[in-house]
C-alpha cells in the first residue's frame, strides 16, 4: 500500500504506539486526522507531525462516545476530504482476577476496547469503501493471543478485537478494503501505569502488577510503529510487534491448550 498523500485516520494518537506510528505515517507522506481523548496531547503530536510536512488536524475524542464517533466522520471529510486508512488504536488497561473486578469497570474497558473499536468500523466504512485502496487497522494485543490470570477483561476485549477483525476481513475480500489485526508485545509505553485497579485489592498487590508488567514492556514505541506501518504497506493480515509476541503466537499455535504451563516452566514463575 502506497502511503503518500493517503489520509489515516488514527485514535490514541497523544502518546505510546499511536503518536509512533502517526510520525511513521508523516514521513511517508500520509496525511493525519489524530483523535485522543487528551486534547493537549494529540494536538502537540499534530503540530509536530505538520512539521514533516503532511497536514494533520486533532480531534479529542471518547471512542466510548456514540454520538461523538457517529460525527468523526463528517469533521474529518470536512478538512481532508477523504478517508484511506483508519487505525484503531485507542485502548486501557484494567488489571484482576474476574472476581476482583467490579461489573462497571468490565464494562468501561469494554466500550472503549471493543466496542470502540466496532464503533469507529461502522462510521468510517461507507468512507473507506470510495477510496480505490483502503485499509482498517485493529490494534489488538499479546493477550489477544494468550490469556494470562488476571488479565480476564482485558483479554476479552482483545480477543473480540481479533475476532471482530477476522471476520470483517473475510466479509471484505474482493472489494477495496482490507483489513489488518495488530497484535503488540512488551512495548514501552504507559498502559500499565495508567491501567484502572480493583478498588479493594490490596496496595502491594497492584504495584507488585506494575511493576511486572513494567518490565515486559521493553521494545521503544518508535520501533513498534514502524512495525506497524511496514505491516501496512505490505498488506499484512496479522502484525506481530516484537520478538516476544512471534515467539508466544508459536508457543499458542503449537499448544493450545498447555501453553500456561509451558510458559511459567520456562520462566520459573
Amino acid at each position: 500500500m502506497k502511503l503518500a498523500n493517503r489520509v489515516a485516520v488514527l485514535t490514541g494518537a497523544g502518546g505510546g504506539i499511536g503518536r509512533a506510528t502517526a510520525f511513521c505515517l508523516a514521513r511517508r507522506g500520509c496525511h493525519l486526522a489524530l483523535a485522543d481523548i487528551d486534547g493537549a496531547a494529540v494536538e502537540k503530536v499534530a503540530g509536530e507531525a505538520r512539521r514533516l510536512g503532511v497536514r494533520a488536524t486533532h480531534h479529542v475524542l471518547d471512542v466510548a462516545n456514540r454520538a461523538a464517533v457517529a460525527a468523526f466522520p463528517g469533521l474529518v471529510d470536512a478538512v481532508h476530504g477523504r478517508v484511506d486508512l483508519v487505525i484503531n488504536n485507542a485502548g486501557v488497561a484494567l488489571g484482576g482476577s474476574f472476581e476482583q473486578i467490579l461489573p462497571e469497570d468490565f464494562d468501561w474497558l469494554m466500550e472503549i476496547n471493543f466496542h470502540g473499536v466496532v464503533r469507529m468500523t461502522r462510521a468510517f466504512l461507507p468512507h473507506l469503501r470510495e477510496s480505490d485502496d483502503a485499509r482498517i487497522v485493529n490494534v489488538s494485543s499479546i493477550y489477544g493471543i494468550i490469556s494470562p490470570p488476571g488479565q480476564s477483561a482485558y483479554s476479552a476485549s482483545k480477543f473480540a478485537v481479533r475476532g471482530f477483525s477476522n471476520a470483517l476481513r473475510h466479509e471484505l475480500e474482493g472489494t477495496t478494503v482490507g483489513v489488518s489485526v495488530v497484535h503488540p508485545g512488551g512495548v514501552a509505553t504507559a498502559i500499565a501505569r495508567n491501567a484502572r485497579a480493583p478498588k479493594d485489592a490490596p496496595r502491594h498487590e497492584i504495584e507488585r502488577g506494575r511493576a511486572i508488567a513494567e518490565r515486559l514492556l521493553r521494545m521503544p514505541p518508535e520501533r513498534a510503529g514502524e512495525i506497524v506501518v511496514r505491516g501496512i504497506e505490505r498488506r499484512r493480515a496479522r502484525i506481530l510487534v516484537g520478538s516476544d509476541a512471534r515467539i508466544v503466537a508459536l508457543l499458542e499455535r503449537l499448544s493450545p491448550i498447555h501453553y500456561w504451563k509451558l510458559l511459567k516452566k520456562a520462566t520459573g514463575r
